[in-house]
């Protein structure tokens, strides 16, 4: 519960005199805090049965709430306003309350609050304490102050205009010297650019940059100075005052706050021997670390203060990248190897990236899985199936097609008919050939009667004649119909659309092969034939069935190539040792895999690529 403020009373007199003050304190206060006072001072006179006051104000209109003035007291202990000031700043209206938090009532101190706010932000509040009275005095006060807060709201947003025209003006010079900058492309040129313009616009009486080579900082350009040696007392002191930044990751000034913790030994040691009243370094940030420092030093002026501090600060912030891309764009291959490597290393080793380390190790351990992990090294080749034996059944002789009978992928039976040729010329031969013979013998027996040998040899002869071309003419007859030699398929051959078609003696028309018996032909690619050798073993899979493996092995390699879809390839035949040979049939197409030898996984997926680069290598290398 608030304690009971004690009852205060002025003189009129005495009323006229600090009235009088205050507006002189009012009209031209020296800083915030006197104008504040004033104001509160004024407010109290005008306001009946006023016995304490105070004004809290936040920075920059931000919690947490201060006091920055009391009346009429600054010494006297005004705690028990501060839950009334609390409550007008939570529910940001004006409040009024009785003594010991109750209701106000007649005849009864209370205490009023109203809060300031600018923007919709609060920037502070109000808080009187009224003696005793009637409730309208009490609204009246309340009034007053809500009226006399325009003083407070205006005073607040003047302030805030200067911080405002503070930064806008900060800003407009971060770009004028980034511009200064940027209008190189060397890093030299450009830091000396901006050494020349900060000593001017600082009014500084030396500007130094420098930046991180292996962890300590070189000074590269001073101020209005084209060259300087870099062994001199002058440098060595810099380049030591520039380290302490470094080490430190913040900015030093020297002199420091009686606070800093920091002590800044080197910037006072170099502030001494280069006999300068005030020194100030700002390190040029890149990516979170420290690339570089800039340095600036006042041998008579005063101190840098906040502002230009946060201004030097700014600007190595937004100068390190630049400086960071002139710099690696200035430097050597060989330097800008070495840089990726060390930073390699550095976030392989570090802490960082954790994820980008994990994928690292797993692709490690993958890698060596590989490299010693032997397995089968087969070879793949695309494989067609062929019979193990083929019989052509060819025309027997000249004649036409009467019948096709079977075609290219018929199962038939041994003796089965295939094809039949017209016969009928045959078969009048035959009835010719077999008239003469007639004739002939009959002669025959007549000169046999008269007993005349020399027309019986001539008889004789031509019984012998016709009968040869009877014998001729019924084997035609009986290869007119061509039959299946054994079981097996037909692999070639369709007479079904070339009825009545001549054909020559010797033309092919069909071609079977077995059923139970096939072999396997492979066309290795030249570049594996190296590898392979008899009696190696391997897998066929056909594309008809994918779902059969049949294990094969290697029993002839021919020594031909021949082309192949644009490449040489080279015969190689296999047998099939097992499996289910019902269902194949000659000319299904798949993939044969051979297996050559162990090899390591990651021989047998580069191996490939390693070769033809090898080829290539050697075909340029003159």
């Amino acid at each position: 519960m608030p304690a009971s403020a004690p009852v205060y009373s002025i003189t009129e007199e005495h009323r006229v005199r600090a009235e009088f003050a205050a507006w002189s304190r009012f009209t031209a206060p020296n800083d915030s805090a006197e104008f504040c006072g004033a104001w509160l001072a004024l407010l109290c006179t005008h306001v009946d049965r006023a016995r304490a006051a105070l004004v809290l104000t936040g920075e920059e209109g931000e919690g947490p709430f201060t006091v920055a003035a009391a009346w009429p007291d600054g010494q006297r202990d005004l705690q028990y306003l501060g839950p009334t000031a609390q409550l007008a700043l939570t529910e940001r209206r004006g409040v009024v309350i009785g003594a010991d938090g109750a209701a106000p009532s007649h005849d009864s101190p209370a205490q009023v609050a109203y809060p300031v706010e600018l923007e919709g932000r609060l920037f502070g509040a109000v808080v009187l304490d009224v003696g005793a009275g009637a409730l309208a005095d009490l609204q009246g006060a309340l009034r007053q102050v809500h009226w006399a807060s325009a003083w407070l709201v205006d005073h607040f947003r003047q302030r805030l205009l200067q911080r405002r025209e503070i930064e806008l003006a900060r800003v407009a010079t971060l770009n004028e010297l980034m511009a200064t900058a940027l209008q190189f492309r060397e890093l030299r040129p450009s830091a000396l650019a901006i050494a020349n313009e900060l000593a001017r616009r600082l009014q500084c009486d030396r500007v130094s940059v420098g930046f991180d080579e292996a962890g300590q900082i070189v000074p590269l350009v001073l101020s209005h100075t084209a060259s300087f040696d870099k062994r001199s007392d002058l440098v060595r002191t810099l380049g030591e005052a520039m380290d302490e930044v470094l080490d430190l990751g913040v900015a030093v000034v020297h002199p420091g706050a009686d606070d800093d913790e920091l002590g800044a030994l080197a910037h006072a040691e170099a502030a001494r021997s280069l006999h300068a009243a005030a020194m100030l370094s700002v390190p040029l940030m890149h990516e979170g670390a420290t690339i570089g420092v800039i340095t600036l030093e006042r041998h008579a002026a005063a101190s840098f203060d906040a502002a230009e501090q946060r201004l030097l600060q700014a600007l190595g912030v937004t100068l390190g990248p630049v400086w960071a891309l002139q710099r690696a764009n200035g430097r050597s291959w060989w330097q800008r190897a070495t840089d990726t490597s060390r930073s390699a290393l550095q976030a392989a080793v570090g802490p960082q990236h954790p994820g980008l380390k994990l994928i690292g190790i797993v692709l490690a351990a993958a890698l060596l899985i590989v490299t010693l992990v032997n397995a089968d090294h087969r070879i793949a080749a695309r494989t067609v199936i062929e019979g193990a034996t083929q019989l052509a059944a060819v025309a027997p002789f000249e004649g036409y097609i009467e019948a096709g009978l079977a075609r290219a992928g018929d199962t038939v039976k041994r003796g089965q008919p295939l094809a039949r040729l017209d016969d009928r010329d045959l078969k009048l031969e035959r009835a010719r050939w077999a008239s003469e013979r007639e004739q002939a013998a009959r002669k025959y027996q007549v000169a046999m009667a008269a007993a005349d040998r020399s027309a019986m040899a001539v008889l004789s002869a031509q019984v012998n004649q016709a009968e040869a071309q009877l014998a001729l003419a019924e084997e035609k007859l009986a290869r007119a119909t061509l039959v299946a030699p054994f079981d097996g398929i037909v692999v070639s051959g369709d007479l079904s659309q070339l009825i009545g078609t001549p054909v020559e003696q010797g033309k092919l028309l069909f071609e079977i092969a077995p059923l139970s018996d096939y072999r396997v032909v492979l066309q290795v690619d030249d570049r594996d034939m190296a590898h392979l050798a008899k009696a190696q073993r391997g897998e066929l899979v056909l594309s008809s069935l994918p779902d059969l493996n049949l294990p094969i092995t290697v029993t002839t390699i021919t020594p031909v190539a021949t082309q192949r879809d644009g490449r040489n390839v080279f015969r190689v035949e296999a047998q099939i040792d097992s499996g289910d040979a019902a269902r194949l049939r000659p000319g299904m197409e798949g993939v044969g895999k051979v297996v050559v030898g162990q090899r390591s996984l990651l021989w047998i997926w580069t191996h490939s690529f390693t070769e033809w680069l090898r080829l290539t290598v050697w075909n340029w290398v003159p």
